[in-house]
């Protein structure tokens, strides 16, 4: 993730933005859960005029159909091929960080794949680290000389921390902050909408498949 404020972001079609605005807005949705800032422009505002926290529980996720942790490691280990613990410890991190700045769970686990693949070690040619390739250089309000980037709960953490901040700054344009998050990267929000519905998708099929793993799976 290279985020630069300096730099302008390069002019986009209106039409682009609020199809993929709108597939992202559809995609979290149609699956409970909502974003954290209020949407800008008419069409975004009615679309998601009542933005609710993540459920706090696994019964209170059942109830309105958010994933729960367990849901989150299931699908990554079936479409991701990531061991099951390995996300287990990503499906926590990613619902605590959710619940925290109200972003939805697809969203984060959209950019995760996006920017690492779910690869907590990866690393970028400008030091991009971890599963959301937080940049320290850039955000050393946030990231502590102590911080170990390759853990999954503070990586996505510091990482849902940046973009609810350019959520906010971008007056809930989630489009405008996705550009943020990426410096500026050329189509970056298009490819976290097609890995929200992926991820979506992988979902419905495994619960539909009832291959979800059984919880002595997922002890440490």
């Amino acid at each position: 993730m290279n985020n630069n404020f300096g730099d302008q972001l390069s002019a986009r079609s209106r039409s682009l933005r609020s199809f993929v605005f709108a597939a992202i807005v559809a995609a979290s949705l149609s699956h409970g859960i909502s974003y954290g800032a209020d949407a800008s422009g008419a069409a975004a505002s009615d679309a998601a005029s009542s933005f609710n926290s993540p459920p706090s529980s696994a019964s209170d996720a059942a109830q309105d159909g958010s994933p729960t942790a367990e849901d989150i490691a299931t699908v990554l280990n079936v479409r991701f091929h990531i061991g099951l613990q390995e996300s287990l410890k990503i499906g926590q991190a990613v619902l605590n960080a959710a619940k925290r700045d109200t972003i939805s769970p697809l969203l984060l686990l959209a950019v995760i794949a996006v920017e690492s693949n779910f690869d907590r070690f990866a690393v970028s040619v400008v030091g991009a680290k971890g599963l959301m390739q937080v940049l320290p250089s850039q955000h050393r309000d946030r990231v502590l000389r102590s911080a170990d980037l390759t853990d999954a709960g503070t990586n996505v953490s510091i990482g849902s921390a940046i973009l609810h901040d350019y959520i906010e700054a971008s007056d809930g344009d989630v489009h405008d902050a996705l550009v943020r998050y990426s410096g500026g990267a050329r189509g970056y929000a298009r490819r976290v909408a097609d890995r929200m519905s992926v991820i979506k998708t992988a979902f419905g099929n495994t619960a539909h498949n009832n291959a979800f793993a059984s919880p002595a799976a997922f002890k440490y």
